[in-house]
């Protein structure tokens, strides 16, 4: 029968060894025990705690970018608002239906005013529809100087209605007067109704 030595130690005699060897042979069963309880029993712990750690670190992330949306979200209602304020705002300077004949005659008194002759006002026979206003172009062909010009241009920026002024054109003749070709568009507010009518062509434009 095979005997189970180690070095000079022969297990069959351990009852005979001395007291330190059997020490140290205990304490060496002893580490071989912990570390085996610790492999079966600690290490699966272990890489649960790993796990869960990862789970925590992506959970916080998350949090993080909901918060930080949350935040978002309270700008973006408030830039909304603001925006919408503006639309009203700018809404009040488009002049109604019923306030574009006026305007109109406004527009001519302004370069009359400025003693400039109007050879060409010309409204457009149709507005253009866009997507909540639609564009009133008025193709006009004034003659005088260049100050009564530009007051009239000022005059026009100055009404309480939005009137631009597009496409300018400024000739001169061989007697130093000015010709200015342009086309004056001013706008209005579509209601829903008209907005829900609108081609939808012309809408998306």
């Amino acid at each position: 029968m095979m005997e189970l030595t180690f070095g000079s130690l022969n297990f069959k005699e351990a009852g005979s060894w001395p007291l330190w060897q059997r020490l140290v042979v205990y304490a060496v069963i002893i580490v071989a025990i912990v570390l085996i309880g610790v492999a079966v029993s600690w290490y699966p712990k272990y890489q649960e705690l790993v796990e869960e750690q990862r789970k925590e670190a992506s959970l916080k992330g998350t949090y993080t970018e909901r918060k930080a949306k949350t935040v978002n979200h309270q700008l973006y209602i408030e830039q909304y608002d603001r925006v919408q304020r503006d639309l009203g705002d700018l809404v009040k300077n488009l002049p109604t239906r019923s306030e574009i004949d006026a305007l109109l005659v406004d527009v001519n008194q302004a370069g009359v005013a400025r003693g400039l002759q109007f050879d060409l006002f010309k409204p457009a026979p149709a507005e253009k529809k866009l997507d909540f206003y639609s564009e009133i172009p008025i193709d006009i062909k004034l003659s005088g100087d260049y100050h009564g010009m530009a007051g009239f241009v000022s005059d026009v920026a100055a009404l309480p209605r939005v009137v631009t002024i597009n496409d300018v054109v400024i000739e001169h003749n061989k007697a130093g007067v000015l010709t200015m070709s342009a086309v004056a568009k001013t706008f209005r507010y579509l209601d829903e109704q008209e907005q829900k009518s609108a081609p939808a062509t012309q809408t998306n434009k």
